[in-house]
């Protein structure tokens, strides 16, 4: 009786991670294909408040990815390589090929706001063996 308890908790728990990187999965998804579809206004909808007041605006956020983040911008692939906490944040692992090709590897911060997960950062990652 003991183990199937544990294997219940044990499913239950793997169960609600599993839901909780489909869920942050999506929303990095769907910045991702907003910006394929160049609707920037879309993009910044799935932004935190932090980064949104950083920013401003849609277009100042559009600039800013298109300066220094082509890679996300023009995204041929992405891949989702995992969910891990790090100093205190919660961090996914993305791989993306980018229009040129080459693969690129980033860390988005994500929070959770009144129930909804937001991106709360973007960090390129040089060595992507650390972490994910």
């Amino acid at each position: 009786m003991r183990r199937w308890v544990f294997a219940l908790v044990v499913g239950v728990l793997a169960s609600g991670a599993c839901a909780q990187d489909a869920e942050i999965e999506a929303v990095i998804g769907g910045q991702f294909e907003a910006f394929r579809a160049g609707d920037v206004e879309a993009a910044f909808g799935f932004a935190s408040p932090f980064i949104r007041q950083v920013f401003g605006s849609a277009e100042n956020f559009g600039r800013m990815v298109e300066g220094g983040y082509p890679a996300i911008l023009g995204a041929e692939r992405v891949r989702y390589l995992g969910l891990r906490e790090a100093g205190g944040r919660l961090l996914e692992r993305v791989e993306v090929r980018g229009a040129d090709g080459a693969i690129r590897y980033f860390d988005y911060e994500m929070v959770l706001i009144d129930g909804s997960w937001r991106i709360n950062g973007v960090w390129p990652v040089e060595d992507q063996s650390v972490g994910a």
